[in-house]
């Protein structure tokens, strides 16, 4: 049996790592998976929530069901750390003065320090002890050393100050951790728990969880949806800022889609319900961005590799400054163990451990506030790499709603008869073009069709009375008279896209449809060059003609036009041969192939579209060209600061660590160094929260 659970209390990765170890250990679990971003578990097996706090237990992480209501958080004070930390500081600053007073340690001092240790740091020592005996060489375990060597040296004053400082980057640690994860935690709580459903003919209020698909529920006026669904009656504006980060609310009228945790405006709608609870658009973007934010990053693989051999290297660093140089110069052991010991507290990997993940997760919460979903952390660090983007036409560059512009006849059939047998052929069509004919010839009387018949990157053909009928696009294969061939032309420099009609070999008509640019493409190209893009390609089905009108149009550099989908595969391939790393930009369907083979494949239009969400590496919710520089933007800041984090876990270090040579570094100067990277590389990263 699978369980899902959400922990709390969950802020060193090397705690989690301990905590997943323990949980596996447990005889009546198959298997765990952790993840420390998100704070959320998957346990296979029989474990009871007992038995998984009892495996939190060294750091009190507390467990509860996946969909079971979060109580309201404590008030700061009330944290056990907290208020170990503050009583502890009194007997402190007690010693310290006493200290001062006598010049030594004198026995009251010391028994001061003691009790200052003993209240700050009994969590601490219990797990660092336990931690020694299994052999299992941890953060706590170097501190524990630190503190018991401290005090058989007679440094009581600064072991009590270690405990103390210690304390306090942990408190800071975990505050600063559910400060990065806040992203998901708003997005969770955005979806009402209740839903007004309408049954035998009474509005009756029931939890989300209990409302059947088809069912009608009621939104009012300041109420927000509870459920996905349709607008079965009413009239709306809707703010999807929620979903898609869309700023201006959006007209919803009958028919419409509306989303899980969005807000209606201003008239009362009913909605007709589509998808359970678990299944809503809002509830697969928390589930996927949380499954992102558990992947790990290339870099963050490095620094797990890094940290594995870094903390035994540390101890035994630790281990040859305290006994060489009394073995070796008849160094006095006391102050060579000191300095033995300041070298275990400075050596702490917990500010390396933490660099990058934490970066990620912030990164990933605030995109997907904003209505852009990136599946990984690997797909982040990609995207901030990438020097060549390359764009689908259709739906991305364009509208993707083509018009039919003009229609030409070359045989005995009037415009209008040539329209309507089109119309009547594409009906079942479901490409951008044949629609546009469809919507063409809505006010025209269809003829009857059958035996309805799609190619692929080729057209289609149909039965009207008794006669096979054909649609495609104009290419070399089809014999056209000069004047169709000019007619052929016009269209196609005007930016249209060119269809023709025939039956048999004859061609009877030319159709030409073309899609309206989007206002904003222009100027997200612009931006695509000011973000460092050096290249950028587009690919389309269309006639060489009009693809380069648009793109030339839009500022696009390399225009490759009528391609099939293996096509674009390969000069996919070819970009990435010659200029490095390319993101494919298109709608999650038509160009599955090309968003797989690209480094980074992403998605227009998420909202509620499944194969987006599902295929691409980064979906854009709100169908909404600026956020692609705006993504790529951020997923370099991001880069950027995970090398700052890194160099700044490992540069203060070996900084601190250079004081040792000439005796300069105590052991309160060696844990604010460890407290101080620590908190540099959690609120470095949290800077990415204020990215625009």
């Amino acid at each position: 049996m699978r369980q899902h659970y959400r922990l709390e209390g969950l802020s060193c990765a090397n705690c989690a790592a301990k905590f997943e170890k323990n949980i596996r250990e447990l005889p009546s679990v198959q298997d765990v998976q952790l993840n420390f971003g998100a704070s959320k578990l998957m346990v296979e097996g029989e474990a009871s929530v007992m038995e998984l706090e009892q495996a939190g237990a060294f750091d009190g992480i507390k467990v509860r069901h996946e969909h079971e209501k979060a109580a309201p958080p404590a008030p700061f004070w009330k944290n056990k750390e907290v208020q170990s930390m503050v009583f502890s500081l009194p007997f402190l600053l007690s010693g310290w003065f006493v200290l001062f007073l006598s010049g030594e340690e004198s026995i009251g001092a010391v028994l001061l320090f003691a009790l200052s240790i003993a209240i700050g740091g009994w969590r601490l020592l219990l797990t660092g002890l336990t931690n020694l005996f299994k052999f299992e060489f941890d953060m706590k375990t170097l501190m524990t050393i630190a503190i018991i060597g401290a005090a058989i040296i007679g440094e009581w004053g600064e072991g009590a100050v270690v405990v103390f400082l210690f304390a306090v980057s942990e408190v800071l640690e975990r505050f600063s951790m559910d400060k990065a994860r806040n992203s998901i935690r708003s997005l969770m709580d955005i979806a009402p728990q209740q839903a007004a459903v309408l049954r035998d003919g009474e509005e009756r209020l029931v939890p989300v969880e209990e409302a059947k698909i088809g069912e009608l529920i009621m939104i009012r006026p300041g109420q927000k949806i509870p459920l996905d669904g349709v607008v079965d009656n009413g009239s709306s504006y809707v703010n999807q800022s929620a979903i898609t980060g869309e700023s201006v609310a959006v007209k919803k009228e009958a028919g419409d889609e509306v989303f899980a945790g969005t807000l209606n405006e201003e008239g009362a709608l009913r909605v007709r319900i589509t998808k359970w609870a678990e299944d809503t658009t809002l509830a697969k973007i928390i589930h996927l961005v949380e499954e992102a934010q558990a992947e790990k990053a290339p870099s963050q693989a490095f620094v797990d590799r890094f940290a594995k051999y870094y903390t035994p290297a540390i101890m035994m660093i630790a281990l040859l400054v305290a006994i060489v140089p009394p073995l070796a110069a008849g160094g006095l052991w006391e102050e060579w163990i000191y300095r033995g010991l300041a070298v275990l507290v400075v050596g702490c990997p917990c500010a390396l451990v933490i660099s990058t993940p934490v970066a990620i997760v912030t990164a990933i919460g605030h995109a997907a506030k904003r209505g852009v979903l990136i599946k990984g952390g690997v797909h982040l660090e990609t995207a901030g790499k990438i020097t060549a983007v390359a764009f689908d036409k259709t739906g991305t560059l364009t509208k993707g709603t083509p018009e039919v512009r003009d229609v030409r006849s070359f045989s005995s059939m009037d415009s209008n008869e040539l329209l309507s047998y089109a119309g009547a052929i594409e009906r079942y069509s479901q490409h951008p073009l044949g629609r546009a004919i469809v919507q063409a010839a809505k006010d025209l009387p269809l003829a009857e069709a059958d035996q309805f018949e799609s190619i692929t990157g080729k057209g289609v053909q149909g039965v009207i009375d008794g006669k096979v009928y054909w649609i495609s696009r104009a290419d070399d294969k089809v014999r056209l008279t000069r004047e169709m061939k000019e007619t052929v032309d016009e269209f196609r420099k005007n930016g249209s896209t060119v269809m023709l009609m025939g039956q048999g070999e004859q061609v009877l008509g030319i159709i030409a449809a073309s899609d309206t640019i989007r206002e904003e493409s222009r100027s997200i190209v612009q931006k695509l060059y000011q973000a460092g893009i050096k290249k950028t390609v587009m690919l389309t089905g269309d006639h060489a003609l009009s693809a380069s009108s648009i793109g030339k149009e839009i500022g696009i550099q390399q225009i490759e036009a009528e391609l099939m989908p293996q096509q674009k595969l390969e000069i996919i391939k070819r970009i990435q041969q010659n200029d490095g790393k390319v993101a494919m930009v298109g709608d999650g369907i038509n160009d599955a192939p090309a968003l797989a083979m690209a480094d980074v494949g992403i998605a227009m239009g998420g909202a509620g579209t499944d194969a987006a969400l599902e295929t691409a590496d980064i979906a854009l919710m709100a169908d909404d060209l600026h956020q692609l520089p705006e993504t790529i933007s951020l997923s370099r800041k991001t880069l950027k600061i995970i090398k700052q984090n890194i160099a700044f876990a490992l540069g203060l270090k070996v900084l601190a660590l250079l004081l040792i040579i000439p005796g300069w570094l105590t052991l309160w100067m060696a844990i604010f160094a460890d407290m101080g990277a620590t908190l540099i590389v959690v609120l470095n990263s949290l800077r990415l929260m204020r990215v625009k």
